[in-house]
């Protein structure tokens, strides 16, 4: 199972053929795709009028996880250790982050902020093979 985050879905919905949008269709198609609610409330409150329908239901599709209490045990740690780092993270990055680590699953981005996640040992990211050009 492997989180996908709002910038990845972004990006391989709003912009046309791309390695992202090929790599999520693969990950779909094999059944390997878990979504964390802030991600859903994150692309639907972004979502136009028209888009919306389509995009509750395709989303609606894929196994939806909601923060636990322990994904706030699990922040309230992260953010010690982020600030004795320097480091700072927005709410939702960390419940995003929190709900994958809960499912000791990775997450994929393109948003440096998970990067820097893993770095502090918080989770692990996704990161697909380049593709053979």
């Amino acid at each position: 199972m492997i989180f996908v985050d709002t910038s990845v879905w972004v990006a391989a919905l709003c912009s046309g053929p791309s390695p992202e949008a090929a790599e999520l269709g693969t990950l779909l198609s094999n059944d390997t795709v878990a979504l964390a609610a802030p991600v859903l409330f994150e692309i639907l409150t972004g979502a136009s009028r028209k888009d919306f329908p389509r995009l509750r239901r395709t989303l609606g599709a894929l196994p939806l996880y909601y923060p636990e209490a322990a994904a706030w045990k699990l922040i309230d740690g992260w953010v010690e250790r982020a600030v004795a780092a320097g480091q700072r993270f927005g709410v939702a990055d960390l419940l995003i982050a929190a709900i994958a680590a809960n499912h000791d699953s990775p997450l994929w981005s393109l948003d440096t902020d998970f990067r820097r996640m893993e770095k502090l040992g918080f989770i692990s990211t996704y990161q697909p093979e380049p593709s053979a050009a």
